[in-house]
């Protein structure tokens, strides 16, 4: 018995007292189904845990006084146990195992490997649960419905295709490297989901292969992360002698070309943290060299970015990934601008709507918003797209069917969200048709009705006029002729 204690130890991690008490409640099962009742039994185990017995506690009775004969000896059967057994006493008497019948030792068998089971399970949970947020090392297995199950020795943890990297594919016995996501128990079992997308997967790498980082010399204040395409950092130092981005990337770039291995050449963006909007957005935005940050509405985060027209592409990134990480990693709504487009805008007129929003006077400067770059929000490429197509007013889109918007290069997607963006900031008139030929028509004939007179004086020296007259031919003074509607 000691040696299937030390190989359940070993094998499975249980503990030795735990083993101990899953064999006594066996045996107390077995005993229980033997006799009905479990109640007066006792299970002892020797000095060494190389033998296990058990015993029923019985009460002494005179002879022919037992009415009960699981828990009561006469005086005659207890004094062949123990010659010194007086009535009334308590004494243990062993049961033979070979008492128990074939039913009762499979009960007790089955309670064992539940016991065993069940044992196995917290332990290993609160053993994995410890572990959250911690990388661990694991090897391809098994693939199904797109999830892949990794094996990591004790248990078989699971790397769900929303947690897998698109730049990456596994083989059988492929070394897995991930990050415990998720620790769940439940009535089928104990589930580990692992991760490769987290952004902490990310900073539990930095944490192993910058010492700084690990001693919090160094701190990540905030990662954003498309997988398997860009991440961006923000680090800083709590040392003015240590160079945070420095730190990060190593001796000749020693220390992030170990993180990007490992995230399978995913594109890695360090940059140092500004408690300074304008310094962080400017770093935010890196790779591109920002010249200069507006701050267009600063309770709103919404800020203007302008660079040189060869960087406009690089700031914004493919698909506009590179502004949108930005804008995540620094809270802000980021609109990117070359200089070219930045000298047509209207500044001004951006603080002046700022200013009605905040006093919640927004309708009185809708109208005042005509070019499609000046939409709060609108997207920096679809803009430029259109202004590269000649469409810079939003009445000029506005005028536009789907397709030909289509043709010029935007999406059914990016059609419907510029309308929704007009919608919401720009108010549109639409003057009804009959309205129009009523006022076209009264027009005319105020026109009709002042050519038919025929002489006016001159308000300046009272000389004869005409409407056909742009000067007076008296003293020289502008004529201007104007007629108003009879109520």
């Amino acid at each position: 018995m000691s040696q299937a204690i030390r190989q359940l130890n070993q094998d499975r991690g249980i503990p030795e007292e735990l083993i101990l008490r899953t064999i006594e409640d066996t045996l107390i099962a077995a005993y229980k189904h033997r006799f009905g009742n479990a109640d007066n039994a006792v299970v002892k185990f020797d000095e060494d845990n190389l033998e296990v017995s058990i015993f029923a506690q019985k009460k002494i009775v005179e002879q022919d006084g037992v009415y009960d004969p699981v828990k009561e000896i006469d005086l005659e059967e207890a004094r062949e146990l123990n010659p010194e057994a007086e009535i009334g006493d308590e004494i243990l008497v062993e049961i033979d195992p070979k008492q128990f019948d074939r039913i009762a030792v499979q009960s007790a068998k089955q309670k064992a490997h539940q016991t065993i089971r069940d044992i196995q399970k917290d332990s290993l949970y609160s053993e994995f649960k410890d572990k959250e947020g911690e990388i661990i090392i694991g090897y391809y297995q098994r693939e199904r419905n797109g999830t892949i199950y990794v094996d990591l020795g004790k248990m078989e943890g699971i790397l769900p295709k929303k947690y897998q990297s698109p730049r990456e594919s596994y083989h059988v016995n492929d070394r897995i490297k991930a990050l415990i996501a998720e620790v769940k128990k439940d009535s089928s079992g104990l589930q580990i989901i692992l991760s490769r997308t987290h952004t902490e997967f990310v900073r539990t790498i930095f944490e192993l292969e910058v010492p700084e980082i690990y001693d919090k010399t160094v701190e990540i204040h905030k990662i954003v992360r498309e997988p398997g395409f860009r991440t961006k950092l923000a680090v800083y130092s709590n040392r003015e002698d240590v160079d945070p981005v420095g730190a990060c990337v190593g001796l000749k770039g020693v220390r992030i070309q170990a993180v990007i291995k490992e995230l399978e050449g995913e594109k890695i963006d360090i940059l140092k943290y500004d408690p300074d909007p304008r310094r962080f957005i400017k770093n935010a935005l890196s790779p591109a060299e920002v010249r200069d940050v507006i701050i267009l509405d600063e309770g709103k985060h919404q800020a203007l970015a302008v660079v040189n027209d060869n960087m406009l592409s690089l700031a914004i990134g493919k698909q506009g990934l590179n502004v949108r990480l930005a804008n995540r990693l620094v809270d802000w709504n980021i609109d990117v601008k070359t200089e070219s487009q930045f000298a047509e805008m209207d500044i001004a007129a951006e603080s002046r709507r700022a200013v009605s929003e905040l006093f919640g006077d927004s309708e009185s400067y809708d109208d005042e918003i005509s070019h499609i770059s000046e939409l709060p929000g609108v997207d920096a490429r679809i803009a430029k797209t259109l202004l590269d197509n000649g469409i810079d007013l939003i009445e000029d889109f506005l005028g536009l069917t789907q397709d030909e918007v289509e043709a010029k290069g935007l999406t059914k997607t990016e059609f419907d969200d510029l309308r929704k963006l007009i919608e919401e900031y720009v108010e549109i008139v639409e003057e009804d048709e009959e309205f129009e030929d009523e006022q076209a028509e009264k027009t005319e004939e105020t026109s009709e009705e002042s050519s038919e007179g025929d002489e006016y004086e001159c308000p300046e020296c009272g000389a004869k006029i005409t409407v056909d007259m742009a000067t007076c031919p008296s003293c020289g003074i502008g004529l201007s002729f104007e007629y108003e509607e009879e109520e």
